[in-house]
C-alpha cells in the first residue's frame, strides 16, 4: 500500500446530481479538505432541485461541510431521475460551470453507478475538466452498485460522526429513507477504514491520473 500525500489546495470542484450526493459520497473528506486548507476555495455543481426545498437543504448543508471554506454554489433544475432524457442541457450547464472554476481536485459520481442521473453526470465530468485530477465518489443507496474503491480517504472518528450528524441536520428530507441513517453511513465508512487500517475511511474511483518520473530527455 502506498500513501498518497498532497499539498496545500487552493481550489477544488465538488459535482453532484441532487442535493445530498455530495455530502454522502464525501462530506468527510469535504470536512477534512475544508479544515487543512484554510480559505480553500469550493465550487459546487448540483444537477437537480433548484428552486426547491431541497436547495435549501443543500447550501446550508454544504456551507456546514466546508465551514471557513470560499464557497459558491450552483443548483440548476434538470429533472430528478430524467437527466439523461435532458443530455444536451445538462452538457451544457457542465460547460458553463467548468468556465467558472479551475479546480486542483474534482469529485463527482463514478461511472459505475446504477442511478442514471449519477451515472450521466460522471460520463460528462472528464469531457470538460479533461486535464484535471477526478475521484469518483460513492453513493450508498438501495441498488447493489456499491464500488471497489481504487484510492481511500482515510477519515478520523470526529470526522466520520460529523458526518452522520450533518446528513441528518441538514437533509430533513430524505431522513424517511430505510438507508438514510447514522448505522449506515458510518458502516460503510467503518469497512472502507478496514480496507485502509484506519477507523474510518471514503472510498474513491480514479477517473485519471497523470504521474511524472523523470526522465526527460
Amino acid at each position: 500500500m502506498i500513501d498518497l500525500l498532497t499539498g496545500p489546495l487552493a481550489e477544488i470542484a465538488v459535482l453532484g446530481a441532487h442535493c445530498d450526493d455530495i455530502a454522502i459520497g464525501m462530506g468527510g473528506t469535504l470536512l477534512q479538505l475544508a479544515e487543512a486548507n484554510p480559505g480553500l476555495r469550493v465550487r459546487a455543481f448540483i444537477g437537480s432541485g433548484a428552486g426547491t426545498p431541497r436547495e435549501a437543504e443543500e447550501r446550508s448543508a454544504l456551507a456546514a461541510f466546508a465551514p471557513e471554506a470560499e464557497l459558491h454554489v450552483t443548483v440548476v433544475d434538470l429533472p430528478d431521475g430524467r437527466a439523461p432524457a435532458h443530455w444536451e442541457r445538462a452538457k451544457s450547464l457542465l460547460s458553463t460551470f467548468r468556465r467558472s472554476t479551475e479546480p486542483d481536485v474534482v469529485f463527482a459520481p463514478h461511472r459505475g453507478d446504477a442511478h442514471q442521473d449519477h451515472r450521466q453526470l460522471a460520463e460528462l465530468v472528464p469531457t470538460e475538466f479533461r486535464d484535471h485530477l477526478v475521484l469518483g465518489y460513492e453513493i450508498l443507496k438501495w441498488e447493489t452498485d456499491t464500488p471497489q474503491p481504487t484510492l481511500l480517504n482515510p477519515l478520523s472518528p470526529y470526522s466520520a460522526m460529523a458526518k452522520a450528524r450533518l446528513l441528518a441536520e441538514h437533509y430533513p428530507s430524505q431522513t424517511a429513507h430505510d438507508w438514510f441513517d447514522d448505522d449506515a453511513f458510518l458502516g460503510l465508512a467503518r469497512l472502507r477504514g478496514i480496507q485502509c487500517r484506519a477507523a474510518y475511511a471514503e472510498g474513491f474511483l480514479l477517473e485519471k491520473a497523470i504521474i511524472r518520473f523523470g526522465g526527460d530527455r
